[in-house]
């Protein structure tokens, strides 16, 4: 048994995208509260179409969206984002971890494959944003 079957989380955490780069649109970001007692916060959450959990964002990942949709979170809906992990020093404990960093998609990631191309094949058109429809559990 693992322990995220054990004490499920409400958002996402790195283990989550099992080491793969996952593309989604964003639905909504919105502050909640988080942590209890005296480690209650209010941070920003932002969530993905057909998701459940959403990623609290840090200063890094907030810039991240900032620098590619805006700083206004209203205007980030509906924009694509990837999803990767990274190891990170967590500043508190000193210990190394993976943590979920967010980048808008690049040129190459949005690439289509033009109609022509699959005609001269005999293929179909490859689908945009095909990693949009995973099965990545959250």
């Amino acid at each position: 048994m693992k322990m995220n079957d054990i004490f499920p989380s409400k958002y996402l955490k790195a283990d989550d995208l099992g080491g793969r780069e996952v593309t989604v649109k964003i639905s909504d970001c919105k502050m909640e509260e988080i942590g209890q007692g005296s480690n209650k916060d209010y941070k920003p959450i932002v969530y993905f179409d057909g998701k459940e959990k959403g990623v609290v964002l840090n200063k890094t990942n907030f810039s991240a969206i900032a620098d590619a949709y805006g700083d206004d979170t209203d205007d980030w809906t509906g924009h694509p984002v990837i999803l990767f992990s990274v190891q990170i020093e967590n500043p508190q404990t000193k210990k190394v971890g993976p943590a979920i960093r967010i980048r808008a998609p690049s040129a190459r990631d949005l690439k289509k494959t033009p109609a022509k191309d699959s005609i001269s094949s005999g293929k179909p058109p490859a689908r945009q944003n095909e990693d949009m429809n995973d099965d990545i559990p959250f």
